[in-house]
């Protein structure tokens, strides 16, 4: 007995010391983290130095805990557009900061209006006479955007330049279905409303090419005017028309075959770049060969805070797919946003709202809590301006219509006014299996729709007529919103995607400009002559902050892992995203969503996000939901 005493003792004390361990780690990790923190003054003459090791995008995903200890992958570095852009353009008339260095070398990309709006804050740099330099071991049309804004684009001796322009390959799934004997039961309105098509065709409609190729064609000529523009020499038809040709003509060499071109300046490796950053703003004596004198991004925007005089103008983001519930940031949780409009009207803090919309769409009760919410700040007799980033469309378009004013892009995506829903039925498939199914109903829609044993023709009329009066509700919420009739608003609508300046011409944009032009046109209405915006939702979160610091992911620490970055790791990222659009389209076909109001040819203009690895993990399970 005295010797099990003394074990469980000695147990304990192990148990105990373990346990005062954990919590000394735990607290050393956290006052590591609360120290990196980017903190005002700790700018240093030099250069403004930027790795944008990750994607760009309208609003960061919030890292869940939960999610990070059980996932296999670390999350990926994202940067906000206004981040970048507000770094940018401060740097412009700060003393202290001598060049703007922009390190593309593990980009994740962003959308064509977010590289826009970037390569306007790189201009009024270089109109302020500092320079802008950019390296890239691959530029891909994103990265070419920007370094066509440069004073000095810098490429690895054997990295190259690959313009692709917009399209690509879109999936569908009618023969796998058919395969596996499952039916993808489609109730949708709207000629162009192609969400659907992956499931019903083996290709896509005459319709959905034809509106597809006028979208894809205004964004192409959008790009090229672009970069034409910023280097007005430099020859896009032999880089576009005959790659191989273009490449050959340089004995293969793709960097020296970029220089020709004019996409970029000068050929040289990190070390040669730095060297050259160096002459500029001066070599750090402790750094490596190379090393010249810089602050980062986070660091950067610590010391130079938004301003905060004048009134306060409210501005809020629906990014992403619009969702059910309180998700995101990184998706638009209707529940979410709503709570946040609803607060900032209750509050009578703000002399007006701007919504800032990036999203191809997605749940039509989510998209109408958000459309309510706006409508309520709306009635209390504050103006209204919605400003569109890349996507607007479908559900974007929709949390839209109570805007007073609507500004976008010439390269924004918008439209897609349509409704569908789909619901899947395992009839055949059991039946196969020997799985059939009986049952008593008391009425014509008992049980229904059911999955297992088909859809009757009583709910698919009903479906039907519900997606058909949604979409008369949006026609309706549209036409009041443009001064249009149902009929006229119809005539452009049917699923119909538009470019931002098409969408101008008939009457679903307003004005061009991006959300500072919102932010501007707001302040006015609500006569404010000074003023200042508050991102709702978007004030900084210690314990996110944290999380950022100790999974790498903030502005100043990341060093991301994107695999190769030559023309075969670009195939293999491509391959990845058809994975992450497979998964959504299952996940879409099997996840009960309803009736939605979602753009799929929308869908492949958003940048990866952090959490594309995760999606992806969930393929087999979708896959075992799909078979039954």
């Amino acid at each position: 007995m005295n010797f099990a005493r003394s074990v469980w003792k000695i147990l304990v004390a192990i148990k105990d010391g373990l346990v005062l361990v954990l919590l000394l780690l735990f607290f050393w990790a956290l006052y590591a983290a609360l120290m990196l923190r980017p903190t005002p003054g700790m700018v240093r003459e030099g250069a403004l130095y930027i790795a944008l090791d990750g994607p760009v995008v309208e609003e960061k995903t919030r890292l869940n805990a939960t999610a990070l200890l059980l996932s296999r992958d670390a999350p990926r570095h994202e940067v906000q557009t206004r981040d970048l852009a507000r770094g940018i353009e401060s740097a412009a008339d700060d003393s202290r900061i001598k060049a703007v260095v922009l390190d593309l070398q593990d980009f994740g990309g962003g959308s064509q209006v977010a590289m826009e709006r970037i390569g306007a804050a790189m201009d009024k740099v270089r109109a302020a006479k500092k320079p802008v330099l950019v390296r890239a071991m691959l530029y891909t049309d994103d990265a070419v955007l920007l370094a066509a804004h440069s004073t000095e684009a810098w490429v690895d001796p054997v990295g190259g330049v690959a313009v692709t322009g917009p399209g690509g390959t879109q999936l569908y799934y009618k023969a796998l279905l058919d395969k596996l004997q499952v039916k993808a039961h489609v109730f949708k309105v709207g000629t162009y409303k192609s969400a659907v098509e992956p499931f019903l065709r083996t290709e896509a409609s005459p319709e959905a090419k034809e509106n597809l190729t006028g979208l894809l064609g205004a964004l192409w000529a959008n790009w090229q005017a672009d970069v034409k523009k910023a280097r007005p020499r430099v020859d896009l038809d032999g880089v576009t028309r005959d790659p191989a040709a273009w490449l050959a003509a340089s004995g293969g060499d793709a960097a020296q075959a970029a220089v020709k071109a004019g996409l970029v300046d000068r050929v040289g490796d990190k070390v040669a770049f730095g060297k050259r950053v160096a002459e500029i703003v001066g070599a750090d004596p402790t750094g490596s060969e190379g090393a010249f004198r810089a602050t980062k991004l986070g660091a950067y925007l610590a010391d130079r805070p938004e301003p905060s005089s004048g009134k306060a103008i409210a501005v809020v983001t629906v990014a992403g797919d619009i969702v059910d519930g309180d998700a995101g940031p990184g998706v638009a949780g209707g529940d979410r946003i709503a709570d946040l409009i609803d607060q900032a009207a209750a509050s009578d803090k703000y002399a007006a709202l701007v919504v800032r919309v990036d999203s191809p769409g997605g749940s039509v009760p989510a998209s109408e809590r958000i459309r309510a919410a706006i409508a309520r700040m709306k009635a209390r007799k504050v103006p209204v301006v919605v400003s569109m980033g890349s996507l607007a469309a479908s559900g974007g378009y929709w949390v839209s219509t109570p805007a007073d004013r609507i500004f976008a892009e010439p390269s924004t995506i918008t439209g897609s006014i349509g409704v569908f829903a789909v619901i899947p039925s395992f009839e055949d498939a059991l039946a196969k299996l020997g799985v059939t199914t009986d049952g008593v109903r008391t009425t014509a829609l008992s049980g229904q729709p059911d999955v297992i044993g088909g859809l009757n023709p009583q709910i698919s009329a009903v479906t039907q007529a519900e997606v058909e009066a949604i979409y008369a509700r949006f026609l309706g919420l549209v036409g009041k919103s443009r001064g249009k009739s149902a009929q006229d608003v119809d005539s452009i609508a049917q699923g119909r995607v538009w470019d931002g300046g098409t969408a101008r011409q008939i009457g679903l944009v307003d004005q061009f400009g991006g959300v500072e032009e919102a932010l501007a046109y707001a302040a006015k209405k609500a006569g404010a002559t000074t003023w200042h915006p508050v991102w709702l939702g978007g004030s900084d979160d210690p314990f996110q902050s944290v999380l950022e610091q100790m999974t790498g992911t903030n502005a100043d620490q990341s060093e991301s892992h994107v695999g190769a970055r030559d023309i075969a790791g670009l195939v293999a990222r491509q391959q990845l995203r058809l994975a992450d659009r497979l998964v959504a389209d299952l996940e879409r076909l099997t996840g009960g969503a309803g009736a939605q109001a979602y753009c799929l040819e929308c869908a492949g203009f958003a940048p990866v996000r952090a959490n594309a690895a995760q999606q992806r993990s969930g393929l087999l399970a979708l896959l075992v939901r799909l078979v039954g």
